[in-house]
């Protein structure tokens, strides 16, 4: 029986039976993120390597980057060494903030390999609960729970002969770690309710925000499937850190949605250039997409001047942060302090309790938002739902 079909801006992308789904489309060879060459660089520069997702007109409400360029020396050090390691068979490990990129860079490596006429199947592991993690990536048989009505392939049977991409790995719960990594040594999966292993050929390329080496230390992700993902590491650096990447970003994004919304070609003043690349782009490549969309709305005489660009405020944050620094400090040292009372105390429990107000006070903080609060604490999304339902913060079915 074949996998449902996602509709294009979920987070899962997968093939249907009857009719070619996104990701279908996406798997073909001629949907592959092409790498081509463009004038993106302007007047009197050398052309830039450009590349792009298939389709981004499908992806133009996804948080997710929709086009890469690869002009500034960080960027042709990366493909360099993309096309250095994509033709092997090695799991590759890729990290970089939200919006730099990572999807395409792992379509891109299932381009350049051995795989590219095989199934690209791409996975967001914080789209799911932990209940659901588990039948989503191997599979369910019918009968195996409430609700299995039929049995279910799952992400790695999809991906069979190709590439799995799963995005955010570090969201995945300890006991699916355990599962991920013999799935990865055995070349097999269990469907969830079966007792016969289903061989299975997938290169396996994980993504991240965080750094896992971190969530290691801190007990959240197990060490023997940090080095199993790690044989090959790409780092993405933030826009801010490629700032020859900006200008010809900006360029490819103009004719994009010039062609997009019927205009003619479309002027970029040189103080509009110099605003751009004085931005700090805390949402990287999909905020200069949506700045460069905004200003061609509202352009007028198909002229993107100053004014017409509408560039977010956060990275004021950054120009405190001595001060926040020092701020820090002094709360850390307060922090001490209360510890220092509470041991004093000899409170029964104390570390549950000490934990339970530290969750609590960041899901509050974070304006009840669990992504939110696990990224200011520095741990997975099901680790601070699971500890918010044990001290009864939110409900076990939100």
């Amino acid at each position: 029986m074949g996998v449902e079909a996602a509709i294009p801006e979920a987070d899962v992308l997968l093939v249907n039976d009857d009719i070619p789904s996104y990701s279908e489309r996406m798997a073909r060879a001629g949907d592959h993120p092409e790498l081509v060459s463009f004038a993106g660089g302007g007047e009197g520069c050398v052309d830039s390597r450009l590349l792009t997702m298939p389709n981004p007109e499908v992806l133009s409400k996804s948080i997710r980057a929709t086009a890469q360029v690869f002009e500034d020396p960080k960027s042709k050090a990366l493909l360099a060494r993309i096309e250095l390691v994509a033709p092997s068979e090695a799991n590759v490990l890729i990290i970089g903030d939200t919006g730099t990129g990572k999807e395409l860079i792992a379509r891109h490596v299932h381009a350049l390999s051995a795989r590219r006429n095989g199934p690209f199947v791409a996975v967001n592991c914080g789209a799911f609960s932990e209940t659901l993690v588990e039948s989503e990536l191997f599979g369910h048989e019918k009968g195996a729970f409430t609700g299995a009505f039929s049995s279910k392939a799952g992400w790695f049977e999809a991906a069979n002969e190709g590439t799995l991409f799963l995005d955010e790995i570090g969201d995945l719960p300890l006991s699916i770690q355990v599962k991920l990594l013999r799935v990865l040594q055995e070349r097999e999966v269990v469907r969830l309710g079966a007792r016969r292993p289903v061989p299975i050929n997938v290169r396996l390329i994980a993504a991240t925000n965080v750094r896992l080496e971190e969530a290691v230390k801190a007990g959240h992700f197990r060490e023997d499937l940090f080095y199993r993902l790690r044989v090959v590491h790409l780092e993405l650096h933030p826009l801010r850190e490629r700032p020859g990447d900006i200008l010809p970003l900006a360029r490819h994004f103009v004719n994009q949605y010039r062609r997009r919304l019927g205009y003619g070609e479309v002027t970029i003043r040189a103080d509009t250039e110099q605003k751009l690349c004085q931005h700090d782009w805390p949402g990287n490549i999909r905020e200069l997409e949506n700045v460069i969309h905004h200003g061609l709305l509202i352009a007028k005489n198909a002229v993107l001047r100053p004014e017409d660009l509408y560039l977010s405020t956060l990275k004021l944050d950054r120009d405190v942060e001595p001060v926040v620094e020092a701020a820090a400090e002094q709360a850390v040292d307060q922090l001490e302090k209360a510890l220092l009372a509470l041991f004093e105390e000899c409170h029964e429990d104390l570390f549950d309790k000490i934990e339970e107000v530290v969750m609590r006070t960041a899901y509050q903080y974070c304006h009840c938002n669990q992504v939110q609060a696990a990224r200011l604490l520095g741990v997975s999304r099901n680790v601070i739902r699971a500890r918010l339902i044990k001290i009864g913060a939110i409900s076990a079915l939100k």
